[in-house]
């Protein structure tokens, strides 16, 4: 089917409203369009650039995990938790009680990010995985009786209530038979479509399904990158396009509608395409500026301390670089030493620019590598 043929679903009546019940997409799709094509040529070579950028950069493994908390605190932002990066790296006793809920639906974002990932290498990308996850983000958080980890077996909606909701998706009943067509579709070794075009059809599809009562967005979102490492497009996950959504949140939003409302999937893709192509290029420049960081505190920070204390200001770097907000008892952890001796390290750090307190308190404090975290609250290609 040529895109310009695509026509989205079908309002179906129910008691007293109508769901929309798109139709399946596990199908040949098409492209003759010029602007689409070379959009899609250029965000398929920002990947690559970003792919070369993680095979260059030696203990990467520390730095994804930056990128697992900004895609955690981004997604979660969009559904309206207010957690930023710092926050994230807190412990629960470190924040007001006001803001414990949205740090622990970030948490569950940030242990259901790196189960998936991690089950990729077990499982391929399926429902049953999708279903798994779930269950891991929706665990003891709001939303916790909204049956996770499985699909839904009543009518959702999008707005205030059902009879006046912006949208509805399909019926339940509808849910099993179109996730199999999604799943089926994301894996047809015989069709020929371009794996960022068929995740950006996927992803449309997923958010219109809403399979689950809760947590469909930030479950969708994640749906992007965990198909794009399932197919090599990359081989670290350090690709999350939450940051380019909720910069775009309304015209993210509209672009969904438009596409179920007017058929309008070619919008949909060029808007799509434009945020993998502006991610990649944004992330590659992150990847930059890490480098440059790193090099800075190799040559005029960390050959300052003298030869007995350089194991521990190495190991408590390393550490940073994964998580940038510590206190002294946890870097007495990271370096295997006093408070004492911990604290002294801090208080360098400090004098030499590296960490930064950040409470204002005289008891209980937290430093971050604010230079670092800097790098990830907003990520724009220049």
């Amino acid at each position: 089917m040529d895109i310009a043929e695509f026509r989205s679903g079908q309002h179906e009546s129910r008691y007293q409203y109508k769901a929309f019940l798109p139709e399946p997409i596990c199908h040949e799709w098409m492209i003759a369009d010029p602007e689409l094509s070379e959009l899609l040529g250029r965000a398929d070579r920002a990947l690559g650039e970003l792919n070369a950028f993680a095979r260059l950069i030696p203990d990467i493994e520390f730095f994804i995990r930056m990128y697992v908390v900004k895609e955690a605190t981004q997604s979660s932002r969009i559904e309206g938790t207010k957690t930023n990066i710092e926050d994230a790296f807190k412990k629960a006793d470190d924040l007001i009680p006001e803001r414990r809920n949205d740090w622990a639906e970030v948490q569950n974002y940030i242990e259901a990010i790196n189960f998936a990932i991690a089950e990729l290498d077990k499982l391929p990308l399926s429902n049953r995985l999708l279903c798994r996850t779930h269950g891991i983000l929706m665990s003891g958080v709001r939303g916790e009786h909204k049956q996770p980890g499985q699909f839904r077996n009543s009518q959702n909606w999008i707005g205030v209530n059902l009879r006046n909701a912006v949208f509805v998706p399909p019926h339940h009943d509808h849910v099993p038979d179109l996730m199999a067509d999604l799943e089926a579709f994301l894996h047809a070794d015989k069709l020929f479509s371009h794996p960022l075009l068929r995740i950006a059809i996927g992803h449309y599809q997923f958010e219109t399904i809403h399979p689950f009562l809760d947590g469909n967005g930030r479950l969708g979102r994640l749906l992007i990158s965990l198909y794009l490492a399932s197919k090599g497009l990359l081989v670290k996950p350090a690709l999350y396009l939450s940051d380019y959504f909720e910069r775009n949140k309304t015209a993210y939003v509209d672009h969904l509608m438009a596409v179920r409302q007017g058929n309008h999937l070619r919008e949909w893709l060029i808007f799509f395409l434009h945020g993998v192509d502006e991610t990649a290029r944004a992330s590659a420049d992150v990847f930059r500026s890490i480098l440059a960081i790193k090099e800075r505190v190799e040559r005029d920070v960390l050959p300052r301390f003298s030869a007995r204390r350089q194991d521990n200001a190495q190991a408590l770097m390393r550490h940073l670089y994964a998580h940038p907000v510590v206190d002294v008892s946890m870097a007495a952890g990271i370096i295997g030493a006093t408070t004492n001796t911990a604290s002294a390290l801090i208080a360098d750090m400090e004098v030499r620019g590296v960490l930064a307190e950040i409470t204002g308190q005289r008891r209980n404090r937290l430093f971050a590598f604010s230079e670092y975290i800097e790098l990830f609250r907003e990520q724009r290609p220049d």
